[in-house]
């Protein structure tokens, strides 16, 4: 049984990890949640290469006075943006450890609306 959050999300992450895999065809879109920020990353596990990220702290998001949730779906949108402009139309979603739910799912929406197929 894991001891604390951290652990327990790790041991679910890595299991999540097992399964999802990005190719060059369609890389992964990666999350990561602090208690402040959310972070998302396109990477080609393949290459190991992250193709292009986008976060909460980029300046323009950051200006804008939100809550957690809206800018999630900002930087959903942005990072789906990034990735249209890299000429990446696909991509498998990796949540990281964390629930569907709250700030993952609205940046997932906010990708879906930006153009991203997932």
């Amino acid at each position: 049984m894991a001891k604390n959050k951290l652990q327990r999300r790790n041991k679910i992450r890595s299991r999540i990890r097992s399964v999802i895999d990005g190719t060059t065809a369609r890389p992964r879109l990666s999350v990561y949640r602090s208690n402040k920020d959310i972070y998302a990353q396109i990477i080609d596990d393949s290459r190991g290469t992250t193709i292009c990220a986008a976060s909460s702290r980029e300046k323009d998001i950051a200006a804008l006075k939100e809550t957690k949730v809206s800018v999630a779906l900002i930087v959903g949108k942005k990072i789906a943006e990034k990735a249209l402009s890299a000429g990446v139309s696909a991509v498998v979603f990796d949540r990281g450890g964390y629930l569907y739910h709250g700030r993952v799912k609205s940046l997932a929406e906010g990708a879906r609306e930006g153009g991203l197929k997932f």
